[in-house]
């Protein structure tokens, strides 16, 4: 067929079962505070944010306005050897919102490039303090860090790595702490569990502590199906890796940004690591932006500890970005305004108490919960694991609501300015919709 007599053709979509889209494409035109409108004139209630990103609901005017301005006055400046004010002010403002002394930042485009540039800069790190042979890096069993060749290394999705031949040599995993035997319907972080952690100390033994750079683990594993993490398992591999002078990454673009009613995860949990990496609420993902805060003693060990002349060989052609910068000041305002993450955190109640109300439901073999994010599994159809969730997740957006499913998993992380209505019609669409799903 020419492109005229298929309009759906040439765009090649990521993660997307291609033929089946096209077949029956489903579309999106426009948006607005929780709600998107189908091509055919519908109403979507949105229950992922997006795609986990967009916190402070759609279309805010401010951001909108923000990224016009922007655009007529400097719509693009170099950041090598240049710089701009816009870039600047949003890294002081995104520094205030980290853990102390994580009050360096180097800006992105997208979680995936985060997480890169989070593994080059601790592998920079220990070469520049004296300890080169630290080159290895540690991940995590269903672990996703996007999908450059860092992050599917590091990662733990089979299906994110099974296509694309060798990888990062030196890189070894934790186990996942996901187990419905112990944890079955955990409101919060699972009480089981936080021994997993101390499988670090057996990779340390052996690998040797000389030859580990880093540990990157997501503090929730959101893409993954929504697993929280055990109580006391981050404490652990805090310890652990403080114990062996390895740095401990938390990948928190997903969790950052008001989705667990914090700034970041490490400030709802207590660890403080010493990178954090993130993108998706930065920018409300009105323009693409990510970013890597690091720790005042990894960035003084390369920056000052280094000879004249560039000290990290690393960039990006639009990193910190004038529109991008213009829309995460502009987002940074309404979080701080109308206390978005503070309302996540006083919403968190009333949300635990619905998601876990479709206990019982038909299918549904666990439900935990975190902040405002929550996963409900199903119970895989034999011999197609994914295919009920599909038919879940097709049914809901033809009924009005968008939903997220992973596997056999539906997730959902609604926008933070969400009402405890918005939450009671969720929940019940997905109990409706469960009970018409074979």
């Amino acid at each position: 067929m020419t492109l005229a007599n298929d309009p759906l053709a040439a765009f090649w979509m990521p993660f997307t079962a291609n033929r089946a889209f096209k077949a029956h494409p489903r579309q999106l035109i426009a948006a607005k505070d929780m709600h998107y409108t189908s091509d055919d004139g519908r109403k979507i209630l949105d229950g992922t944010a997006g795609l986990w990103a967009v916190n402070a609901g759609h279309c805010r005017a401010s951001i909108v306005e923000a990224i016009q301005k922007t655009a007529a006055e400097l719509d693009y400046a170099p950041p090598f050897q240049l710089g701009h004010p816009l870039a600047f002010e949003l890294a002081s403002r995104v520094a205030a919102l980290m853990p102390e002394g994580l009050d360096r930042i180097f800006f992105t485009n997208s979680g995936s490039e985060s997480v890169d540039t989070a593994l080059k800069i601790a592998l920079a790190y220990q070469r520049a303090i004296g300890q080169g042979t630290r080159t290895r890096l540690i991940g995590r069993e269903r672990g996703y860090n996007g999908v450059g060749f860092g992050g599917i290394s590091v990662g733990g999705i089979v299906n994110n790595r099974r296509q694309f031949g060798t990888l990062l040599t030196g890189v070894d995993h934790l186990p996942h702490t996901h187990d419905i035997a112990h944890n079955a319907f955990s409101r919060g972080q699972p009480a089981w569990g936080g021994h997993l952690a101390d499988n670090l100390e057996a990779i340390v033994a052996l690998h040797g502590p000389e030859t580990i750079a880093a540990v990157i683990v997501e503090p929730l594993a959101g893409s993954t199906g929504v697993l929280p993490p055990p109580a006391g398992y981050l404490q652990k591999l805090r310890e652990i890796t403080t114990k062996h002078s390895i740095l401990l990454i938390f990948d928190e673009v997903i969790t950052g940004f008001g989705r667990l009613g914090g700034a970041t995860a490490a400030e709802v949990l207590g660890v403080t690591p010493d990178l954090i990496t993130m993108a998706k609420g930065l920018t409300n993902a009105a323009v693409p932006m990510g970013a890597v805060a690091v720790s005042r003693h990894v960035h003084d060990g390369i920056v000052e500890g280094g000879p004249d002349g560039i000290e990290l060989f690393h960039g990006y052609t639009y990193s910190g970005h004038p529109l991008a910068a213009a829309a995460g000041i502009a987002t940074l305002d309404i979080y701080k305004s109308e206390g978005l993450f503070e309302r996540a955190a006083a919403l968190s109640g009333y949300w635990e108490d619905a998601v876990h109300s479709l206990k019982g439901k038909r299918h549904v073999i666990d439900i935990r919960n975190m902040g405002l994010v929550a996963g409900i599994e199903l119970e895989p159809r034999a011999g197609a694991i994914g295919k009920r969730a599909m038919e879940v997740f097709h049914t809901c957006f033809d009924t009005g609501l968008l939903i997220r499913v992973t596997g056999d998993i539906i997730a959902l992380s609604p926008p933070l300015i969400l009402e405890k209505a918005h939450i009671d019609e969720m929940i019940g669409r997905i109990g409706d919709v469960l009970e018409m799903v074979d």
